[in-house]
């Protein structure tokens, strides 16, 4: 056998052997892929799990603490009422601070709730055509029990311009409310006013301004996230459940829109949300005023 031959038959070894490590190695490398695959699902079936268990206990709890937090109130309502006979002023006072905290636990519930149908998924859209007018309207009379003093004033604009929407009117009147709420309970004088806007010609921007404490900037970003409270010395006496603007935010996101704040410390706030004219993906219902693809451009 030739020189020549002998190197070729050296340099074909080499190779093999280098492929044949090559096939090893990547054997190897395939069976880690594979390994790291099947860790991941099993994480990922642990957490949706844990999700679904966080789900149904909250969704337990929630109902569990309706029924006592039920009783209290309309026990304090009776004594409030003085069915059972007169009450002193300090006795008036303390039931009334009773019938208080049982309204927000009662509130801090309802989100818990709300929050669990949401993580679980079994909360579904049902868009209809309805008008900025009567929204507004059924928000107006919803908040008027509540307005006792005449330090705060709650004003909605009428809206111009804007055609009937087509998207599910009830979590938009949800997410209003919690804006509303928040902004009542952080202004003590002044104005809450709720505005309607058109954005472009397919979507509409909700507002909600107060001349209330304001937020700091360093706090803004972690708002909607859940059961987050701005931990500054001037709200801490407002405390909530830190679910509410969580809440809204989900919400806002099923419906294809999203949240917005802007504050300054001492002027007030501004809560947005903004949302297509028409629910995406879904099919049109018939409007007796506007048809859907004049709604979707504005028109």
């Amino acid at each position: 056998m030739s020189d020549d031959s002998n190197d070729l038959a050296r340099q074909l070894a080499v190779s093999e052997a280098e492929n044949a490590a090559l096939r090893e190695e990547l054997a190897e490398t395939n069976r880690g892929v594979v390994a790291l695959y099947g860790e991941l699902d099993d994480n990922a079936a642990r957490l949706k799990e844990a999700a679904e268990l966080k789900s149904r206990f909250l969704s337990y709890m929630s109902h569990e603490f309706r029924t006592p937090l039920g009783s209290i109130r309309s026990l304090t309502r009776i004594l409030i009422d003085r069915l059972d006979g007169p009450l002193t002023s300090e006795q008036e006072r303390q039931v009334q601070f009773i019938q208080d905290s049982a309204a927000e636990l009662t509130e801090m519930v309802n989100d818990l709730l709300d929050l669990a149908k949401v993580e679980a998924g079994r909360v579904t859209i049902s868009p209809a055509w309805f008008e900025m007018v009567d929204l507004f309207s059924a928000l107006r009379g919803m908040f008027k029990p509540i307005l006792s003093s005449g330090s705060v004033s709650l004003i909605f604009e009428e809206p111009v311009g804007i055609p009937p929407i087509f998207t599910d009117d009830k979590k938009v009147s949800q997410i209003l409310r919690n804006f509303i709420a928040n902004a009542l309970k952080f202004t003590t004088q002044g104005e809450v006013r709720v505005t309607a806007t058109l954005v472009d010609p397919a979507h509409v921007r909700f507002a909600v301004a107060d001349t209330g404490i304001g937020i700091e900037a360093q706090y803004l970003g972690a708002l909607f996230q859940d059961f987050v409270q701005v931990d500054a010395p001037i709200q801490k006496k407002f405390r909530g459940s830190g679910l509410g603007l969580s809440l809204s935010r989900k919400l806002a996101l099923m419906l294809g829109g999203d949240v917005h704040v802007e504050s300054t410390v001492g002027v007030g706030s501004i809560f947005s949300v903004t949302i297509p004219l028409a629910f995406p993906g879904h099919p049109f219902e018939e409007s007796p005023n506007v048809e859907p693809e004049d709604a979707a451009n504005g028109r």
